[in-house]
């Protein structure tokens, strides 16, 4: 699996380690089965539009991407055991509950990445 740098449309790091999951396995299970998911750290499932929590212990704030990063939907503090989606989506970024609020993340911001 892949890591990533991801920053917000500040310029302020918003996932200092970031897992890239660009193969089916890998998104199907996204953070299944983690026991939480630290803040700093996110998931990024490439391409996807759609995520379930089904297995996942613990709430997590999906941020759906287009093809340039760009936001166009989130869902804050998704609980265990819930679909979320998102048609016009081409990737979804997993990170802990509260996240996108503490860095005001809002539909339309740019993300952007950086290999590491």
């Amino acid at each position: 699996m892949k890591a990533l740098v991801v920053v917000d449309p500040d310029g302020q790091l918003l996932c200092d380690h970031c897992h890239l999951a660009d193969r089916a396995y890998e998104r199907m299970c996204g953070v299944m089965g983690w026991k939480h998911l630290p803040p700093g750290e996110g998931f990024l499932l490439r391409p996807a539009w759609a995520i379930h929590t089904a297995f996942v212990r613990f709430p997590i704030d999906a941020v759906f991407l287009d093809r340039e990063m760009r936001i166009v939907s989130i869902a804050h503090a998704l609980k265990p055991w819930r679909l979320a989606a998102v048609l016009k989506a081409k990737a979804v970024l997993e990170l802990a509950a509260g996240e996108s609020r503490r860095h005001d993340l809002a539909v339309g911001d740019q993300l952007a990445w950086a290999a590491i």
